[in-house]
């Protein structure tokens, strides 16, 4: 691993750690002073519930609720700063936004709060992005988030009522979303030289194959002339002349 590499590893693990660091800030300030920041979370479809979009996901309700996901949500913001560089910033952001706002319009009438939405956001965008690329690379990081966080996906049905299935399902949604938005983005599948090769012999064997079928249709290439127009003609070029010694004799 060269230089660049590791500064980009260390790079995307502080953002993952300040992010996650900040939660804990957060929680451990309401508990501490009793803010009771869970009024500032998504009620949906009530206009004051409106701000829940901007802080339900830095809002959690016990120690263990921010445990649960704090570890997923270090580990796959790492995941998306040093795979998808150029798409992580706006990848979070959408994440957290459309998440809040489909809660706001669909989810039961109560405070929905904590950063699982996000998190399912995460690992449905990571997962589908190695999928639909196709890239070797990327298909590997998939495989690797679905054995850590398959299980997750039992999040997104109503099995606990004090559980927002409704912010799990729509993370994952809106992360389905993102993948096959940003698909022709970021890194894509390496093109080898001997595939380049096969591509092109592939195109002479048909186009071959197409002289062979309609010969007076399909030709070589070949060089037009067109005569040029009287009132266009090409300038003359200017006249040299060389001044030289006769040769004596």
């Amino acid at each position: 691993m060269d230089q660049r590499q590791r500064n980009k590893m260390i790079g995307s693990f502080m953002i993952a750690l300040v992010i996650v660091m900040v939660l804990a800030l957060i929680f451990f300030v309401d508990r501490e002073f009793q803010l009771r920041l869970s009024r500032f979370g998504v009620l949906p479809r009530d206009f004051t519930g409106l701000r829940g979009i901007a802080f339900y996901p830095l809002i959690h309700g016990s120690v263990e609720h921010l445990f649960n996901n704090s570890i997923p949500l270090l580990v796959l913001t790492f995941t998306l700063f040093y795979f998808y560089p150029s798409l992580a910033v706006r990848t979070m952001l959408l994440l957290y936004v459309l998440s809040g706002l489909f809660i706001w319009i669909s989810a039961r009438q109560n405070y929905h709060i904590g950063a699982s939405g996000v998190v399912y956001g995460l690992a449905s965008f990571i997962f589908f992005s190695g999928m639909f690329r196709r890239d070797n690379r990327m298909v590997a990081i998939s495989l690797i988030v679905a054995f850590l966080y398959g299980s997750m996906v039992w999040g997104v049905f109503p099995f606990q009522e004090r559980v927002s299935w409704e912010g799990h399902l729509w993370g994952a949604l809106t992360g389905v979303a993102l993948a096959w938005l940003y698909r022709k983005q970021g890194p894509q599948p390496k093109v080898y030289q001997w595939q380049i090769d096969e591509i092109n012999e592939q195109k002479r064997l048909a186009l071959e194959k197409m002289r062979l079928a309609h010969p007076n249709v399909v030709r070589q290439p070949r060089i037009v002339i067109r005569r040029t127009s009287p009132r266009r003609q090409p300038k003359q070029a200017p006249l040299v002349n060389y001044i030289y010694v006769p040769k004596e004799g």
